[in-house]
């Protein structure tokens, strides 16, 4: 359970590194590949409407380069500084 959590924040701090890391650097010219990427998912959300109860579901995924190098970086130094294999 532990190492399951503990990937889990890897992979999502390695995921909010990247975006950070896109973001600031797209403006940049020589680092604009950073931000090189694709976005998939539900465009528009899908509304299920049972009259007393609305749900909305909605999903999309902005995978870019930055964010590519950041996770594997972020599983790779956090798996050997804690010794999981």
């Amino acid at each position: 359970m532990k190492k399951t959590l503990y990937i889990l924040l890897l992979v999502c701090v390695g995921v909010v590194l990247g975006s950070l890391l896109a973001h600031f650097t797209a403006s940049v010219p020589a680092l604009s590949w950073l931000s090189f990427g694709l976005k998939f998912g539900l465009t528009s959300p899908l509304v299920l409407d049972l009259s007393f109860l609305v749900l909305t579901f909605g999903l999309t995924i902005d995978l870019n380069v930055a964010v590519v190098i950041c996770l594997c970086l972020s599983l790779f130094i956090g798996l050997k500084a804690a010794h999981i294999k």
